[in-house]
């Protein structure tokens, strides 16, 4: 069997309104699968700055894509 050229899998949950913003944004840029287009929000996220550190006991239900759906940058640490 070939050995894949991606062999590590990651596993997100989404909201419906997640998920449907993921594919507007998927298909108003031509990407050729979801993956890829996770993978280059995952890119530009890396590269990103000016975002807050989480806080400490942060919570992954803090954290949301939408504004409505959470916390969007992160969780404020107070300050």
């Amino acid at each position: 069997m070939a050995e894949l050229e991606r062999p590590e899998r990651l596993q997100i949950m989404l909201t419906a309104d997640e998920l449907a913003a993921l594919e507007n944004w998927r298909f108003e840029r031509r990407m050729p699968s979801r993956s890829a287009a996770v993978r280059e929000l995952l890119r530009r996220g890396l590269h990103a700055d000016g975002f807050l550190t989480a806080a400490q006991g942060a919570k992954s239900q803090d954290f949301g894509i939408l504004p409505n759906s959470g916390i969007v940058d992160g969780p404020s640490d107070g300050g």
